[in-house]
Formats: C-alpha cells, sequence, structure tokens
C-alpha cells in the first residue's frame, strides 16, 4: 500500500521543465522574430519599392536583427540576477507576482541561465553566414507567399460583382489592404518608370516586363 501511495504522488508531481527545452523555446522565440522583421524589410524595400532581391544584402540585417535579441536576453539575465540576489535576502511572504523572496532563487537562477545560454546561442547564429542565408530565404518565402495571397484577392475582387456579392460591404477593408500592398505599389513603380525619362529606358523596362518581371522582380519566383 506505501508502495502505492508512493507511485501516485510521483505520478501527480508536476514535471519540470528542462533548462535546454527552455533555451531551445527562446532561440526559437528569437529566431521567428528574425524571419519577420526580414519579411517585412523585403516587402518594404524589394517588392514595394521595385527593387532587386538579393540575399547579400539582406544578411547584415538578420545579423543586427539576432545580436538586438542576444543584447535584449543580456539584459534579462541581469535583471533576473539582480532580482535572484535581492531574493535571497528575503524570508518573508511575497506580496505580489514579481515580489520574489528566498524560495524562488532556484527558478530565478534557471531563468538567469536560460537567459544568458539564448543570449549565447543567438550571438553565435549571428556570425554563421550560413544560418544568416537560410533566415533570409525563409523570410523571402514567406513575403512572396504574402504578396501571392495578396494578389490572388485582387483577382477575386475584380472578378467579384457587387451586385451579387452578399457581403460586399464586409469586405472592403480587405479590398483596400489588397490595394494599399500591390496596386499602389505597382503603380509607384510605374510612375518612377516614366519619370526616369528616355524613350530607350521605356523599352528596355518594356522588354523586361514581357520577359517575366514587373519591378525587377522575376515572376518565375512566385510559382
Amino acid at each position: 500500500m506505501a508502495d502505492t501511495k508512493r507511485h501516485d504522488a510521483g505520478r501527480r508531481r508536476p514535471r519540470r521543465t528542462k533548462l535546454s527545452d527552455m533555451v531551445a523555446e527562446g532561440v526559437y522565440v528569437a529566431s521567428a522574430a528574425t524571419r519577420l522583421s526580414l519579411k517585412n524589410r523585403i516587402l518594404v524595400e524589394t517588392i514595394a519599392g521595385g527593387e532587386d532581391f538579393d540575399v547579400e544584402r539582406f544578411m547584415p540585417v538578420a545579423r543586427e536583427t539576432l545580436l538586438g535579441l542576444a543584447e535584449e536576453a543580456e539584459q534579462d539575465a541581469r535583471r533576473v540576477e539582480a532580482a535572484r540576489k535581492r531574493a535571497s535576502r528575503r524570508f518573508t511572504d511575497s506580496v505580489g507576482t514579481h515580489d520574489y523572496r528566498s524560495r524562488d532563487v532556484r527558478n530565478l537562477r534557471k531563468r538567469q541561465r536560460q537567459s544568458e545560454r539564448v543570449a549565447r546561442e543567438l550571438r553565435e547564429r549571428a556570425e554563421d553566414p550560413g544560418h544568416l542565408r537560410t533566415l533570409v530565404e525563409a523570410a523571402r518565402e514567406a513575403a512572396w507567399a504574402d504578396v501571392e495571397r495578396n494578389i490572388d484577392g485582387t483577382l477575386r475582387i475584380e472578378a467579384a460583382r457587387p451586385d451579387l456579392e452578399p457581403d460586399y460591404d464586409k469586405l472592403r477593408e480587405a479590398r483596400m489592404q489588397a490595394l494599399r500592398l500591390v496596386d499602389l505599389p505597382k503603380l509607384a513603380a510605374h510612375r518612377r518608370r516614366n519619370a526616369r525619362g528616355a524613350a530607350g529606358e521605356l523599352r528596355d523596362a518594356r522588354a523586361a516586363d514581357a520577359a517575366g518581371t514587373l519591378g525587377g522582380v522575376d515572376l518565375s519566383e512566385l510559382e
């Protein structure tokens, strides 16, 4: 009977999260944030701005973003360390969520180590050209996916008849977003080409569009 009780108590004991799992999760979140930042940069500069995409151009951006996140992790480690030292001298009951006491020292030390290891991992990745290239290419794919969705939405909107679409007014916001992200950048790129001047340059631009490019973007890469 005693063995059964000990067994049941062991099963009810909550599983402690391993430090390595916490570090992996922190690095994953930082990588996802870096890809999102890169995706937005690519959308603004390459697609909306009509500029050519170059992996090498965005690798320094990826590096700076990772280093910035590493610095944030290091700052968090320092804050937790200070809280841990204060908590180690306090033995009364806490009065709030962040009012740490001596019994919280173990968890605070774990959080500090987590932040320190996440920062170290991010700094190592920031100096790895292969990893930076992978981040940029993943962000590029995400950016193209956004463009594809907006183009598809624009085509659906252009093909729709308001008198046959019961939710026409409700979809106005989506149509306006497609206008901002797709149609207006295309119009701006067209006006820039006209402003360049020479007729020969305009003929070259038309030839490039006929060959499968739009605003310096290879449309075959959208396939």
